[in-house]
């Protein structure tokens, strides 16, 4: 549902996203999977990637392909005018794309909440939604709100005839945004509510009390700023940069700006990232902490809020 310039990074955002939001349960798995005799469970049964896989060939896939039917000029960020302009293999390396993006950003979050390294598994969700940010903010010539808030090819070519607001105005009573309005409220609305599910889920599994330091509902609002808003903040503030300095020293100045934010042991983000409760341990080591010396397992739930 989203310009297919920015369709891919978003794909990549939401696997990382939903794996990071279920790392206790893919740790659970793991467990399960490492169990004595043989493994009945395959990996590829994950039931957390299964349902990566379906929200994004049941919902971002069919979205995405019926505004680029409905309005290629604007699904296109107006590179094509009408469908003529659009090949049609590109729809299918599209509709392919999306899943297989999904699941790969799924997959990279997993491998490092798996060995203990939480916190870069929500780099790539930040990695992923600064890109899609980026796309939609700045795109690939500085005009990227400017092609978003386009409903149209003749929109787009007029743009500079008009004021922001005036523009902005004519998209949000435009079909195009009717439609993102439809669409969002299924796809973001079904995004939103799995990630909570799976958070509260991981938290009701042994350890929620060690790993989570406040109260769930200012977790999910600390998570959602970290995945969402801190990726468009720092957008919109390398926008800036590569418009007030050019590209070749806007860039990088952004580059050390956020490895001072993102990168630093002590630094907020990560003390943030830490309140919130997903696991920052080795699989192995949680193994250990529910094992006793007989080798029995020893597992408690805690269902605390």
């Amino acid at each position: 549902m989203i310009q297919i310039q920015a369709a891919l990074f978003w794909a990549y955002a939401a696997g990382a996203t939903f794996a990071l939001a279920a790392g206790r349960q893919l740790q659970v798995w793991e467990r399960i999977n490492a169990g004595e005799g043989p493994r009945t469970r395959s990996r590829a049964a994950n039931p957390y990637l299964a349902l990566t896989v379906l929200f994004a060939a049941v919902l971002m896939v069919p979205t995405g392909l019926f505004l680029l039917w409905q309005n290629p000029s604007w699904a296109t960020m107006h590179v094509a005018r009408g469908h003529d302009d659009v090949w049609a293999g590109f729809v299918l390396f599209y509709a392919g794309g999306i899943p297989v993006a999904a699941v790969l950003g799924f997959l990279a979050a997993q491998m490092l909440v798996l060995v203990g390294a939480g916190y870069w598994a929500y780099l790539q969700c930040v990695g992923g939604y600064f890109l899609l940010f980026g796309a939609l903010v700045h795109g690939w010539d500085g005009s990227g709100y400017e092609r978003f808030l386009s409903p149209g090819a003749r929109d787009w070519a007029d743009w500079p005839q008009d004021s922001v607001v005036n523009n902005a105005l004519d998209f949000l009573t435009s079909g195009t945004f009717l439609a993102l309005l439809v669409f969002g409220a299924a796809v973001i609305g079904t995004m939103l509510m799995t990630e909570i599910g799976w958070l509260m889920e991981g938290w009701s599994l042994p350890g929620a009390d060690e790993d989570r330091k406040v109260h769930r509902v200012l977790a999910i609002a600390i998570a959602a700023a970290g995945v969402y808003g801190l990726p468009f903040l720092g957008a919109v503030t390398a926008s800036a940069l590569v418009r007030l300095l050019g590209g070749w020293l806007g860039l990088p100045l952004f580059a050390v700006l956020a490895g001072v934010v993102l990168l630093p042991g002590r630094s907020p983000v990560r003390r943030l990232y830490g309140l919130v409760g997903v696991p920052h341990r080795h699989w192995r080591a949680d193994l250990d902490l529910a094992t006793g010396p007989a080798g029995e397992t020893q597992v408690t739930e805690d269902r605390s809020g």
